[in-house]
């Protein structure tokens, strides 16, 4: 039986593609990396994180820390932010059936906290996050531990490959979503447990689990 869900944030709850845009072509113009285009986002979308480095002239070892300075721009882009539509309607199915959901991102704590109460989102107690781009895998086995779970009981939902890769680390199933950062050509060699191509097919493989 799932006694929680874990859900990625950006690009799986929240629409954040235009404030992502606006933080990156912020720090770009101050290190000379190639600037983002609205019109390239559906291109980058088919691309790995690699990839898309090397199409922007982004070194790939400047991640850590650019991703420190990226989250402490987003502060300021929270108002560009929305839920995708479905999103409240299905936490709100979780929580009535006694299913926890919780958030496991690598953007900050402080960001995701101040956009559920801006939203009035009471449904998630827990957040979960690492400036680790890649090590969503030990939050996951962290808690897993901390609640004394068996893989069975916890199922992620995410957008990424890297969530893919994550849960294949840590022995849980994905549901993968399309609504987000990575398309499917990107995800599918990695085999997602699940696709879900809207919130409500999210709540229509839970009880199949």
């Amino acid at each position: 039986m799932i006694k929680y869900v874990l859900f990625d944030f950006d690009g799986t709850l929240v629409d954040s593609k235009d404030a992502f845009l606006t933080v990156f072509n912020q720090l770009a113009a101050q290190e000379g990396f190639l600037p983002l285009k609205h019109e390239e986002l559906p291109y980058l979308r088919t691309l790995t994180i690699p990839q898309r480095a090397r199409h922007l002239n982004f070194p790939l070892y400047k991640l850590p820390f650019f991703t420190l300075r990226l989250y402490k721009l987003y502060k300021q882009q929270l108002h560009q932010l929305a839920l995708f539509p479905g999103i409240r309607e299905m936490l709100q199915t979780l929580a009535a059936r006694g299913v926890e959901p919780v958030i496991v991102s690598s953007n900050s704590e402080a960001n995701i906290r101040a956009f559920l109460e801006q939203h009035g989102i009471q449904e998630i107690k827990e957040v979960l996050t690492s400036s680790r781009i890649f090590g969503k895998d030990t939050m996951i086995n962290r808690f897993l531990k901390a609640k004394n779970l068996t893989s069975p009981q916890v199922l992620y939902v995410g957008d990424e490959l890297r969530d893919v890769l994550a849960c294949r680390k840590s022995g849980i199933k994905i549901i993968w979503v399309s609504w987000g950062y990575d398309a499917l050509e990107v995800v599918q060699p990695a085999a997602p447990d699940y696709l879900a191509h809207s919130p409500g097919e999210i709540l229509k493989v839970i009880p199949v689990i």
